[in-house]
């Protein structure tokens, strides 16, 4: 099994100029011991089965007595032995990285260590190493020098999965470098580097070495931590101090002073608390994650969910084709009309459109419309298909509604198309009544986007994924001239332009030279669903990350979400920057060891749990989690994120009814597919 650390050396976070001693005094957290009579510990790690290790390195000037340990039934057990000065820890698949004075151990699962690195490996024989961090995809190991501890002699290196050791920078090539200690990657591209004399913390570009400044004073600067949501955590061994980020931009806070001496740190294996290892005092203390000021609600809901509509029949859906093959019910879409009806409309991936009564008690489903014939869908493209609906807002009296599939008549391309209901029967979709809005032509399957709604002002509002593959390498986010990688906003009741729709006068790009006037947002990777709150108007999107971490968007007319020049909060690539005005960033972002695939939802707006009102439900397809989060746009953050009891299943989408009770979507044999929220006692089965 793969073991992930969720420590300081696996999780990226973009970052920016500013003082430590600048922060904001607040009362420290309250902080539990939990081991003592360590012999001088430096660094903790926590693998993704859930141990504990950290090095201890015994009496300062004797070789021979350092070691690595791990937690057992609350005691700290010998795991690898016999090492000189034990340091830095890193831990990468099944096994532990260990900076030990000139050298570089890799223990494995039983704790049989072998020289990875020796000191006659490095260009230059190292003086003292210090912290180790580990890129978890490539498995490239990074180690800092830092020197004679006086400000010469300090490096940082990088060392391949085959123990060959390069030079990232030194002295030579940066003079200012004094004595570098804690690492963290920031992506593949970028380290994060915390200078242990000068106090201050840099990036540096691992294609060039080349390095900014982000902040300073943090004197005697030891380590840095990450949580899942992107706060960083700084430690100071001299002053005993830890600070928090919350976010980019913001100033450190101090988080907890009164150690003797605040080593490398690291999220214990809930991810709520630090461990923080007080080396001169022998002590390993948990810490609870929580910025003063910055405060997020992460507590359980009462809720859980329960299948909305227990005995309905799919009209047409048996769970098996005509060669006895299993075929899976595929919602993707579950939405209303607008029409006063109640009915529910939910769309398959393979181009079913189904109605039936908001009734929990309904038996069977309608067809509606059946696109079958041109939607192109198969298991093994599954980001194409059927996947986007929206009611015209005056659908009760044109019959007018929207379709975004991808269209089985030519190859790689999606349709925008109107459809009419038929004029013999206003309770079915007409087939043949299809007008071709837009067209997108992709270079890859996947990252086709879909949604497709009606904002408040009457438009219509689509979304397009960047094209496809990874790292949109054709720059279509960026591109003003690509319909991919956006948001679009179109104006389908007028014409213009030899076009069948539109373009709204005030679109932010409406006249400029080489960039597209249906654009309303760009820089996005792949939304994967957005949708409007009802109450305030605002656009709410899931947008799907590649590398790290996953995110929520607040869609604003103009906005430039970044990608690929940023993945949430921090610089994805060789071009990757800092926060900067010219991108929006993100109200909220979560790591890959949570999730690794956001599904966007709703803002709840329903009478039955008036507890979850305002909130935006939303969840993860990979992990099947779930989860109500709080904006509140006074603090302009987010105050709240409280998961639901889930069941572990894929979330495939969420959708809401006419009254603005919300559902999730999923995939089943039996066609049971659609989930409401309950409270949980009322949830039992």
């Amino acid at each position: 099994m793969r073991l992930l650390l969720l420590c300081s050396c696996a999780v990226p976070l973009a970052w920016f100029c500013v003082k430590a001693a600048d922060q904001a005094k607040t009362p420290a957290p309250e902080r539990k011991p939990i081991l003592t009579g360590l012999k001088n510990p430096e660094s903790v790690a926590v693998a993704a089965d859930g141990k504990v290790y950290l090095t201890e390195i015994g009496e300062f000037g004797k070789d021979g007595d350092g070691q690595v340990s791990v937690v057992k039934d609350g005691k700290a057990v010998p795991f690898a032995t016999g090492m000189d000065d034990p340091k830095g820890l890193a831990v990468f698949q099944e096994w532990l990285f260990v900076a030990d004075k000139n050298k570089v151990w890799r223990v494995d699962k039983n704790g049989n260590k072998d020289l990875f690195a020796p000191a006659n490996a490095f260009p230059t024989t190292p003086q003292f190493l210090n912290d180790v961090a580990v890129d978890q995809e490539s498995g490239i190991v990074y180690v800092t020098d830092s020197g004679d501890l006086k400000g010469k002699g300090g490096a940082v290196y990088r060392i391949t999965p085959r123990g060959l050791v390069e030079i990232v920078t030194d002295a030579t090539r940066w003079p200012g470098l004094h004595t570098p200690n804690g690492l963290a990657l920031e992506g593949a591209a970028h380290l994060l580097l915390l200078d242990f004399g000068s106090g201050e913390l840099h990036r540096i570009k691992l294609a060039d070495g080349s390095h900014e400044k982000l902040a300073d004073g943090f004197d005697g600067g030891d380590g840095l931590a990450w949580d899942h949501h992107g706060q960083l955590f700084i430690t100071s061994w001299k002053t005993g101090k830890v600070f928090g980020i919350h976010r980019p931009g913001d100033k450190p806070v101090l988080v907890a002073e009164g150690f003797q001496s605040a080593a490398d740190s690291c999220l214990d294996p809930t991810g709520k608390l630090l461990l923080v290892p007080d080396m001169k005092a022998g002590t390993l203390f948990a810490l609870p994650l929580k910025i003063p000021g910055h405060e997020v609600n992460d507590t359980p809901l009462p809720l859980e969910t329960a299948v909305a509509f227990p005995d309905v029949k799919w009209d047409g859906f048996t769970g098996f084709n005509d060669k006895g093959a299993v075929v899976q019910f595929r919602p993707v879409i579950l939405t209303h009309a607008g029409d006063g009806s109640n009915r529910l409309f939910v769309g398959t991936q393979h181009g079913v459109l189904h109605v039936l009564p908001n009734d929990p008690k309904a038996a069977k489903s309608q067809v509606f419309l059946d696109l079958q014939d041109r939607v192109a869908y198969d298991d093994k493209t599954n980001e194409e298909g059927f996947l986007g609906l929206a009611f015209h807002p005056n659908f009760k009296k044109n019959g007018e509604f929207f379709v975004f599939y991808t269209t089985n008549k030519a190859k790689l391309t999606n349709v925008v198309s109107r459809f009419r209901t038929r004029k013999d029967d206003p309770t079915k979709g007409d087939p043949a009544s299809e007008e071709v809005l837009l067209k997108f032509e992709k270079p890859f399957w996947n990252h086709d986007g879909g949604t497709i709604a009606f904002g408040p002002d009457g438009y219509l509002y689509i979304h397009h994924g960047d094209g496809g593959s990874s790292n949109d390498r054709y720059d279509n986010g960026q591109d003003p001239r690509s319909l991919l990688g956006k948001v679009l906003r179109i104006d389908v009741n007028g014409k213009g332009d030899g076009k069948p729709y539109a373009i709204p006068k005030d679109n932010p790009f409406v006249g400029k030279k080489d960039v597209a006037p249906e654009i309303y947002a760009t820089g996005l990777r792949n939304v994967w669903r957005m949708a409007f709150d009802r109450k305030t108007g605002r656009l709410w999107a899931g947008e799907v990350g590649q590398n790290l971490y996953e995110e929520i968007n607040l869609i604003e007319k103009g906005g430039n979400y970044g990608w690929n020049r940023r993945e949430g909060l921090h610089p994805f690539g060789a071009r990757g920057v800092g926060p900067t005005k010219d991108y929006l960033e993100p109200i909220w972002e979560y790591h890959h060891d949570i999730g690794k695939s956001i599904t966007g939802g709703q803002v709840y707006r329903g009478k039955k749990l008036p507890e979850l009102d305002g909130a935006y439900l939303y969840g993860d397809y990979v992990s099947g989690r779930i989860w109500a989060l709080w904006y509140d746009d006074a603090k302009q953050r987010v105050v709240a994120n409280r998961p639901i009891k889930d069941r572990t299943l894929p979330i495939y989408s969420f959708g809401e009814d006419e009254n603005g009770e919300v559902y999730f979507l999923t995939q089943t044999n039996s066609g049971q597919s659609i989930f409401q929220f309950v409270p949980s006692a009322a949830g039992k089965r």
